[in-house]
């Protein structure tokens, strides 16, 4: 496992332990965030020490591979929701930052992580999918959008069903903008619902070094 200093780079990410692990410390920066996602690489940790990870098999979403139940195509057809995008990005990863998990006694957001985020939004490279139902915040997620490739982060869900309305919107929107492969980092059930799956971290290198 590698060290990281003041300087921004990454080692190799062939490098990274069999849990993923890559590197410690460094900073959150705008560019070391930016060159870290370039490479494959993201940070998830608690504390105030920054890991970097990269995870063998990686667990991705090619957006024509999306699965939306039966149950789901009823609900969007009601229009109880309300899809929009980039309107309450501080909100959104401030609500995926205080959500109860299953399981977790915490958040990897910290202050720190919220605040870099938040400096990537407003430099274009973070954005947020929102759901929002009588003029009111109920669920999203965010990630970053970069060439062909967006890596999601986090989700949040105030009502039922209103995170997973939100991915599946935003899904089609990225299939619109030519985005080829979607970054889940880790397996959820959640995801795996939606069609997510794994993929060998050499494949996903591949796939990086064509779509970013």
């Amino acid at each position: 496992m590698h060290v990281l200093s003041h300087k921004i780079w990454f080692p190799p990410i062939e490098d990274a332990l069999a849990d993923g692990l890559l590197a410690i410390g460094g900073d959150l920066s705008t560019d070391r965030l930016i060159l870290a996602y370039q490479k494959g690489i993201f940070p998830w940790y608690e504390g105030e020490t920054p890991l970097w990870w990269s995870p063998d098999p990686r667990f991705v979403l090619f957006p024509d591979e999306l699965i939306i139940s039966k149950s789901m195509k009823q609900l969007i057809k009601k229009n109880q929701f309300q899809y929009k995008t980039n309107t309450a990005f501080s909100k959104v990863i401030n609500h995926c930052k205080n959500q109860i998990r299953d399981g977790q006694n915490g958040t990897w957001i910290t202050n720190d992580v919220e605040f870099a985020f938040n400096q990537l939004h407003q430099k274009g490279i973070a954005i947020s999918a929102e759901t929002w139902q009588e003029n009111e915040l109920v669920g999203g997620l965010y990630g970053i959008k970069m060439g062909k490739l967006f890596f999601g982060e986090s989700m949040f869900s105030n009502v039922s069903n209103a995170s997973k309305f939100a991915f599946i919107q935003l899904v089609k929107q990225l299939i619109e903008e030519g985005v080829r492969l979607i970054d889940c980092q880790v397996y959820t059930n959640h995801l795996a619902s939606l069609g997510a799956r794994m993929i060998s971290r050499n494949d996903f290198k591949k796939f990086l070094e064509e779509y970013i």
